[in-house]
């Protein structure tokens, strides 16, 4: 199984005193593509006024601008999953999982980043960057660039796998998925739960990471803490798992 993830625009700072090549990440052959479009940002972060780096960055606070606008090939790595700090990757808890779980999520995950595209959690090129979700470069659209360069790789990587999406609905722009997948929905007091559902998302993967979750069926058979399955809608390729939240 592959999973399909949304990014956090929260970070860690700081990382291995190394710097990211065509080797740090999945899909090598297609680093060109990857590296256009960083060569861009970085001449956007080089050029752009204050304020239009506080729109790109989604943030007025000086300091953080500051941060940010450094030149991203010359900042240290981390592993993609452990770059990340937003709501879902605390729930997550990624660095307390033993091993054998680590090892699932660096394997099966895909992490759709805002900058650099669908990237593997494991791997180990991510430098601390910025980029708010949904801003462009100048006029370039990046989830409309990494759609088009990038959807062939994806369908073969995915072609024999089950799929579970677990991504935000703006990531969908990144990758569309044509064939068999699964989403979840959760539902509080009758009603689709938003901002937390980021947090759910994170514990759906940590319990398919402990459990070594491989198919369908061992999704659907997974027991999941405060969680109950209300409803499994079929819509075309996706089948929707709804499930209630009891706590």
């Amino acid at each position: 199984m592959k999973i399909l993830f949304s990014p956090s625009e929260t970070k860690i700072s700081g990382g291995n005193e190394e710097r990211f090549d065509e080797n740090s990440f999945i899909f090598p052959n297609l680093y060109k593509n990857r590296l256009e479009i960083l060569k861009q940002y970085q001449n956007f972060l080089d050029t752009a006024s204050s304020e239009q780096l506080s729109q790109l960055f989604g943030t007025k606070k000086q300091e953080l601008i500051n941060h940010y606008k450094s030149n991203i090939f010359e900042k240290n790595i981390l592993k993609a999953v452990r770059r990340y700090d937003g709501v879902a990757y605390n729930y997550l808890q990624y660095n307390h999982l033993d091993s054998v779980a680590q090892k699932y999520i660096d394997k099966n995950v895909v992490i759709f980043s805002n900058l650099f595209g669908p990237i593997g959690a494991g791997d180990v090129g991510l430098p601390d960057y910025k980029l708010q979700q949904g801003e462009k470069i100048g006029t370039l659209a990046l989830e409309s660039f990494y759609s088009i360069h990038f959807r062939d790789a994806l369908d073969e990587y995915l072609k024999d796998e089950d799929i579970l999406d677990l991504r935000a609905g703006f990531y969908e722009k990144f990758y569309q998925i044509s064939k068999p997948y699964i989403t979840m929905k959760f539902i509080k007091d009758k009603k689709v739960i938003s901002h937390w559902a980021k947090a759910y998302r994170g514990i759906v993967l940590r319990e398919a990471a402990k459990n070594g979750v491989k198919t369908k069926n061992d999704l659907l058979n997974m027991q999941i803490e405060n969680l109950s399955v209300a409803e499994i809608k079929q819509i075309k390729f996706k089948t929707e798992i709804v499930y209630n939240i009891l706590e």
